[in-house]
């Protein structure tokens, strides 16, 4: 049984005699949605069609948290809309498309998301955060959560480690207040009533009133409050979340106790889910470039289906990856192996496969197993011509309709141009002598009785197979029979470094009887001269080939450099209570002298200013700061340090700094502004 019907079955359980179950999920558009989100969607989603698939009436509702603050600006948006960082503290729903193109921020990225959703086939019954609050929707539980806040707030703070104190409870409002001066939840209750519904309140933009919880709309209850409070309000039988939502004493854990206790309400079942990981090389799509890794991104490479597919097989609380590199073709082969089966309606393990394929199929889509691999050995060849590709096929036995591959193919010529160029299989646009000059006068044989065999035509796929394996004994007077399989591999080699400058390729007998013959038998035939065309060309091509080898030397040295930096790195040491953390004592001390310690080489003595009086330390950083610009500076230091001696002189703390070997010392220097004494928390 699959997991999406295991939880069906448990929720069915729950309430055998609801009308309508609700499987929910939720997003924040916080920027492009990542495909680590969809996971949020795509678990709810399975749940759904395995309540319907059950015979039960369900609904998969969706909430676009866009009444959520900008928190912060992504590094793609920021690079063309720099002003954004100016309505940090705002609604998603009020900030401005930084793309021009829509009416906000959150309708830029929910329509992104949205069309890929589309490709899914999934439909949604979707609710717009910011709507259901500034309707009044939620008003009536605005006001009972601030009528019983310290209640709330009494069920937070048992998750709390640290003690909290009465000023605490009493000073805590379990919402947020949108500014109407400046549209920022920069503000803070300072007073309410006891019945909830009015407050006063203040901002840091200088702005203050009084505030109507019952009419005035535009406030958002806080994360753990909001969620609990929308499972009531839905009626959700199940919402999945991130595996940081499902750790002990997470979001969950608290909001399933203020669901209860506050708004009447049994939460949802609740499934945690594993992060998505990312294998291999994503080429022109790396981060640098701006393009996020979102559904968006994956349909440019992965079918619907077998994103679907990678989804649905795997357990949410399992990772997984999107493959970049080769892996992907693997991927292609075991969905189309289950495909198949699923298509057959029988076979091995058909009632596991039939759970994960059931919730990979869209709607008005015909699925073809044509294999990815031929797909990408030949796509390239015949430079992703459709009507070619399919006449290959044919020749090869293997008669693909161009509607049956049409789409994997643009999928195909995506990933090879962007992710793995170095898997096209393009033929050479000129003779390379430089690697036939270096041949033995066998293996030169060897190339020449191929060329006159596909140069004379005339042969079927069979006979082809069966005079390739013949040709190393026919080109060999002195052939050895226990050496044949390296001969023969040593011969297949060499034709593909002659036609497509590698040392592999599509099965060799397939590749020459597939392809073109015109277009590759010039590549093997040296019986005339290099022409000054082709040394130019070949010159042209081997600078190009070094350039790209350079590069990927470059990024293969930075990948080792930043994996020796990281393995450099200590591990983290033992977790400490905040008890043991208060105990140290870090303080803002300007340095008001500083001068060389004579009996010791790498020491300075610094007399500071710790806010409560005069106090010297010693420190080891003479090789990297003169005594002449440490003056006047303020650092950072442990002033509760047990006193030390350094060449005689007395040491009362230590300074704070960093160190490594590939960049010395860096003393942590704090801004002018910090008064001395200002404590380090």
């Amino acid at each position: 049984m699959h997991w999406s019907e295991k939880i069906a079955k448990d929720i069915i359980k729950r309430n055998p005699d609801k009308e309508e179950y609700v499987c929910a999920a939720g997003i924040s558009p916080s920027g492009s949605i990542h495909i680590g989100n969809f996971r949020d969607i795509a678990t709810s989603y399975f749940v759904y069609k395995a309540l319907i698939k059950q015979g039960k009436k369900a609904r998969l509702l969706f909430s676009w948290d866009e009444f959520d603050r900008l928190r912060k600006v992504p590094v793609n948006v920021k690079a063309i809309a720099p002003e954004l960082e100016a309505d940090i503290g705002k609604p998603y729903v009020d900030v401005k498309d930084p793309f021009g193109c829509c009416s906000s921020y959150a309708e830029h990225f929910e329509k992104e998301f949205e069309r890929s959703l589309a490709r899914f086939g999934i439909k949604v019954d979707s609710r717009r955060q910011s709507e259901n609050y500034r309707s009044g929707k939620y008003a009536k539980y605005v006001v009972e959560s601030i009528k019983r806040r310290r209640e709330i707030f009494d069920i937070l703070d048992k998750f709390r480690q640290q003690t909290a104190t009465e000023e605490e409870r009493e000073a805590y409002y379990p919402v947020s207040i949108y500014c109407p001066a400046c549209g920022k939840d920069e503000t803070t209750i300072t007073s309410s009533t006891e019945d909830g519904v009015h407050a006063e309140y203040t901002c840091k933009c200088g702005h203050s009133g009084s505030w109507n919880f019952e009419t005035d709309y535009n406030c958002k209850l806080a994360w753990k409050i909001d969620w609990p409070m929308r499972w009531m309000v839905e009626g959700v039988d199940f919402e999945p979340g991130g595996k940081d939502h499902a750790s002990p004493g997470g979001s969950y854990d608290t909001s399933k106790i203020i669901a209860k206790k506050i708004f009447g309400f049994n939460a949802p079942m609740f499934k945690g889910y594993e992060f998505i990981g990312i294998k291999g090389t994503t080429g022109k799509m790396s981060g640098s470039t701006g393009l996020n890794l979102t559904p968006e991104t994956l349909l440019k490479i992965y079918q619907p289906e077998v994103i679907l597919w990678l989804y649905s097989k795997s357990e949410p609380n399992k990772a997984f990856d999107f493959c970049f590199d080769d892996e992907i073709l693997r991927q292609y082969f075991e969905f189309d192996k289950m495909l198949k089966t699923y298509q057959a309606g029988k076979g091995k393990n058909f009632d596991y496969i039939e759970g994960i394929m059931h919730n990979c199929m869209i709607e008005g889509r015909e699925l073809h197993a044509v294999p990815m691999q031929q797909i990408v050995n030949f796509g390239s060849v015949v430079d992703f011509n459709s009507p070619m590709l399919e006449t290959v096929f044919e020749k090869i036995g293997s008669p693909y309709k161009e509607e049956e591959f049409a789409e994997r193919l643009e999928l195909a010529k995506y990933w090879l141009e962007v992710c793995a160029p170095e898997n096209m299989n393009t033929l050479l646009s000129f003779r390379n002598f430089d690697y036939y000059n270096e041949l033995s006068d066998v293996e030169k044989k060897e190339i020449e009785l191929l060329h006159d065999y596909i140069a004379k035509g005339g042969f079927d796929l069979e006979d082809l197979k069966l005079y390739l394996y013949a040709i190393p004994r026919e080109a060999d007077p002195n052939f050895d029979e226990d050496k044949k399989k390296e001969v023969q591999a040593n011969f297949f080699k060499n034709v593909y470094r002659l036609m497509i400058d590698k040392d592999a390729g599509p099965r060799l007998y397939l590749f020459l009887y597939a392809v073109d013959a015109q277009k590759y038998v010039p590549l093997l035939d040296f019986s005339t001269p290099q022409t000054e065309e082709e040394k130019t060309a070949a010159e042209e091509y081997k600078a190009e080939k070094a350039r790209i080898a350079a590069e990927e030397e470059a990024a293969r040295l930075a990948a080792e450099e930043e994996e020796r930096r990281r393995a450099a790195i200590p591990p983290v040491k033992d977790q400490i209570t905040i008890e043991e953390f208060d105990k140290i004592d870090m303080r803002v001390c300007k340095i008001v002298k500083c001068e060389v310690v004579k009996k010791a080489e790498k020491l300075l003595k610094l007399t500071l200013n710790d806010g409560l009086g005069e106090r010297v330390i010693v420190s080891s950083i003479r090789d990297y700061y003169t005594p002449e610009e440490m003056v006047g500076k303020k650092i950072i230091v442990i002033a509760n340090l047990k006193p030390a001696k350094f060449a005689g002189e007395k040491s009362n703390g230590m300074l704070i700094a960093a160190s490594g070997d590939d960049f010395g010392c860096k003393v942590i220097f704090v801004d002018d502004a910090v008064p001395e004494g200002t404590p380090i928390h």
